[in-house]
């Protein structure tokens, strides 16, 4: 990639082109990632953006490691799961607020119907992201714990324990087939 004035790229350029190239393969999966993660469709393309720019500012270290996708994957799993504990601290002072109300439902109306996505929030992150990056990203547990920055035993036991809850909340033994596709 030569310049006009026929010059040599600057390291920059180069640092950037591959940049925009990691960015145009990757951004759609890391949004899908958050996505299925977050359990939400909104914040799916800004954590994937705010993870590009983060993974911008580490460049050098991202696209010297020996899988940049996982690291990238790594930012994602993280910025979801603060994304998640901030969602839950809110819910929690939502609750204690609404629980000072005297309007108060005993017998709440439950849908008969549990779908993929309201079944993956129900799980902890730990094992919602094993079995999101195991069953509908189709990564190995070597991938998986890469990615989480944990052990691939986690990676195994969590997925394991995720899938048996999943199992459990839709009903069915083909948990994850029903991820995979509830994630597209």
């Amino acid at each position: 990639m030569g310049r006009t004035d026929g010059t040599a790229p600057a390291a920059g350029d180069e640092a950037r082109a591959e940049f925009h190239t990691f960015f145009e393969r990757h951004y759609a999966e890391l949004a899908r990632l958050a996505r299925m993660l977050t359990g939400e469709a909104d914040a799916a393309d800004d954590l994937a953006a705010d993870a590009m720019v983060a993974l911008w500012h580490r460049w050098d270290r991202v696209r010297a490691a020996d899988r940049p996708d996982a690291y990238a994957r790594g930012v994602v799993a993280n910025l979801a799961r603060s994304r998640v504990r901030s969602a839950v601290r809110e819910r929690r002072r939502i609750a204690l607020v609404s629980s000072r109300r005297s309007e108060r439902v005993d017998d709440p109306d439950v849908s008969a119907v549990v779908d993929v996505q309201e079944a993956l929030r129900a799980l902890p992150f730990r094992k919602r992201a094993c079995v999101v990056l195991r069953h509908a990203f189709d990564l190995s547990e070597r991938e998986t714990a890469l990615a989480l920055g944990i052990s691939v035993g986690t990676v195994k036991s969590q997925t394991s324990k995720g899938m048996a809850e999943l199992q459990r909340r839709l009903g069915s033994a083909d948990a994850p087939e029903l991820v995979a596709e509830g994630g597209r």
